[in-house]
């Protein structure tokens, strides 16, 4: 289907009149179907209790002697910014030194407002640059914020102030930033993020910022930050060439930029003395060659003056990759997963080598990632640990003493009788795909949810989902999490497998966990749902379009849908070092495909879908949700729609939005595959 035969074109026009119209009249439809009766509205209330509830943990982040929080609930629906001390923070109930109100905000400003995030100046810790969007958008507006006074900086007294775009910003020194915005023509790549990166003085305009780097339209984005690390100050450059490869430099004091020699598609870091790379592909070096996934250490400056000595830190295998390194001040704190389950390390440097010894203190049976450090001054470290029934737990510590278990989260469901298993299905190609199950002890084969992504080197890892429990499982339904390639489960490759033309390795393995699920007497394919949101969308669209047999129901959130065109629209462009470029033969050869609005099918039958998404989603088009469910009912496949006017690519702006977006999700599931 091509632009001049597209019927559906029109629905692109994001605020359009007509199209706003024809959104109306199907959300009328949806709610009037599923989400106007008082099940529903009980469901909605139960999840909204649990995103509102006070006993929920205030995640934290050190900034200086403060613990910085952004807190919603019932009263407080847009939120809270707000910090505390560590004293105080240990207490049941901390009392909070509230710095900002979203909702008195948007109330006196006449705003939408919904927080995006804050980047307080340190040392100083006086001023903050706060991020806000207008109904959830990535789009921000950037404002100077006064920690001292309360109270916003405006521009008339010399504050910091970006309006509305996806713009890039970090504090160099309380009168000076770096920043990457849109200023007009030729200032923004084709992705809609910023091309120059440039240095900015306070008072000035912003147009009249000093360059410091300018990329190529075609780049995905330019950016530069300060390392404000006593003794060790730099300031560095990265150009995103695509979603994957960067070229990265530090910016000298003369404007002279010194480019850091490693493999455009490798990860980099610098930590005072030493470099970090860890590599997505294969990388040779002098006589030695690392695998992809690999992470490496070299001292910055010998490496920057062309020694290549480099240490091996990990060193992935079949079953074991790495899912995330953090710096302490001292410590190099490593993340695995074996087989989708994480494991943690210690790494330290000493004048003749690395020691690596566990992490020692872990709950057993959970996901847990490092949620802050102070890479600065301390050792201190906060982790998040939590599985499918097990809610959160928040420890923290300083690495080589005892781990504290801080807060705990409280349960929201019934789980006693819920067991975790893993099995593994066998894709097409022989690969083993590995998934979770969460199942009531000796239950027969019923509902059932399938969870998916497998994009952008995102593991799917296990985690505790209130709204989820409520929802679904206390209802008697089974959970599964499906780890297909795409993801980051395995390492760099388990994601490369996956890319352009290997996208249907991804689709098989999940219709593989789909076949599995049915032989193993777990669920039947008329009680088997399927739901996925962004890049898991548009693998819920090619479940419908090429599996639709091994489904009941599927739903799909926040979608990429039309493969043809998802490149020009909004941040389309920076993903095609995933997915190809369509505008290229050879490429559109395979995207076509599968791309699901060119491969719908009139006289197939397909299983009941809903789809949905949001009118502010400013990353993935709401014109790829309309427009196949527009597509979908002219052909007289059973599908509804719902689309929220706010809420960005997450789909909702506030706990009452998410709430309701979340029993929608169950309900017409549980319906369409329960009965």
């Amino acid at each position: 289907m091509s632009d001049m035969t597209d019927p559906y074109l029109w629905l692109e026009d994001v605020t359009g009149d007509a199209a706003l119209d024809w959104v109306r009249a199907r959300n009328a439809r949806t709610v009037a179907e599923f989400a106007d009766d008082a099940e529903f509205a009980g469901l909605r209330e139960r999840i909204r209790a649990v995103l509102d509830t006070d006993a929920r943990i205030p995640y934290v982040r050190r900034r200086g002697e403060f613990l910085y929080n952004f807190w919603r609930d019932g009263t407080h629906v847009r939120g809270l910014w707000r910090r505390t001390t560590m004293d105080e923070y240990r207490t049941a109930a901390p009392r909070w030194d509230v710095l900002c109100d979203l909702d008195a905000l948007a109330e006196a400003e006449g705003e939408n407002w919904v927080w995006t995030s804050s980047q307080v100046l340190r040392p100083d810790e006086t001023r903050a640059l706060i991020s806000l969007s207008r109904g959830g958008a990535d789009a921000a507006v950037i404002r100077e914020f006064d920690l001292v006074r309360r109270e916003f900086v405006t521009p008339e007294e010399g504050g910091f102030f970006l309006p509305e775009a996806k713009s890039d910003v970090d504090w160099i020194d309380i009168d000076t930033v770096f920043v990457g915005t849109d200023t007009g023509d030729g200032s923004l790549t084709d992705s809609g993020y910023p091309r120059v990166s440039a240095r900015w003085r306070r008072g000035t305009p912003v147009d009249e910022a000093v360059p410091v780097y300018e990329g190529k339209q075609t780049d995905v984005a330019v950016s530069a930050w300060h390392d404000r690390t006593p003794g060790f100050e730099r300031d560095f450059v990265d150009r995103a060439v695509d979603f994957y490869s960067s070229q990265r430099f530090e910016l000298r004091g003369d404007g002279d930029l010194v480019r850091i020699d490693t493999p455009e598609d490798a990860g980099l870091s610098v930590h005072r003395e030493w470099l970090l790379v860890r590599t997505r592909s294969p990388w040779t070096v002098g006589d030695l060659e690392f695998a992809s996934g690999t992470l490496l250490a070299a001292r910055y400056d010998d490496y920057l003056a062309g020694s290549r000595e480099l240490t091996v830190l990990f060193e992935p295998d079949a079953h074991t990759s790495l899912e995330q390194s953090v710096w302490t001040r001292h410590h190099l704190l490593l993340v695995t997963l074996r087989d989708v389950q994480t494991r943690m390390r210690v790494l330290t440097p000493h004048p003749d080598g690395w020691s690596d010894v566990p992490f020692e203190g872990l709950p057993a049976l959970n996901a847990t990632d490092v949620l802050d450090v102070d890479p600065v001054e301390s050792d201190e470290y906060f982790l998040n640990s939590s599985g499918y029934t097990t809610p959160a737990t928040l420890l923290h510590g300083y690495v080589g003493e005892p781990v504290e278990s801080l807060k705990q989260a409280p349960t929201f469901f019934d789980a006693e009788s819920l067991t975790v298993t893993q099995h593994f299905a066998t894709s097409d190609d022989g690969t083993s795909v590995p998934y979770f199950t969460v199942r009531r002890d000796g239950a027969p084969a019923g509902p059932t949810l399938l969870y998916g992504y497998g994009g952008f080197e995102n593991s799917m890892v296990p985690g505790y989902s209130g709204a989820l429990g409520l929802g679904w499982l206390e209802r008697g339904g089974t959970y599964v999490v499906a780890n297909i390639r795409g993801g980051g489960e395995y390492g760099p490759d388990w994601h490369t497998q996956a890319l352009k033309a290997g996208r249907h390795k991804a689709f098989e393995d999940f219709a593989a966990v789909a076949r599995d699920l049915v032989a193993r007497g777990i669920t039947t394919a008329a009680q088997l749902g399927a739901h996925g949101g962004s890049n898991g969308g548009l693998l819920m669209g090619v479940m419908l379009t090429r599996y639709p047999e091994l489904f009941g129901a599927i739903v799909c959130q926040v979608p990429l849908l039309d493969m043809r065109r998802y490149h020009l629209l909004l941040a389309g462009a920076s993903w095609m070092a995933e997915y190809g470029d369509p505008d290229d033969p050879a490429e559109w050869e395979f995207i076509s495909q599968y791309s699901p609005y060119q491969n719908t099918d009139p006289d197939r039958a397909y299983p009941p879908v809903l789809i949905a998404t949001s009118t502010r989603d400013d990353r993935v088009h709401p014109g790829h949700a309309r427009k196949m469910a527009a597509l979908l009912e002219e052909q007289g496949h059973p599908v509804w729609y719902h689309e929220n006017i706010e809420g960005g690519h997450g789909g909702a702006a506030d706990n009452a939005q998410q709430a309701f977006k979340s029993a929608l999700t169950y309900e017409f599931l549980w319906r369409q595959l329960a009965s």
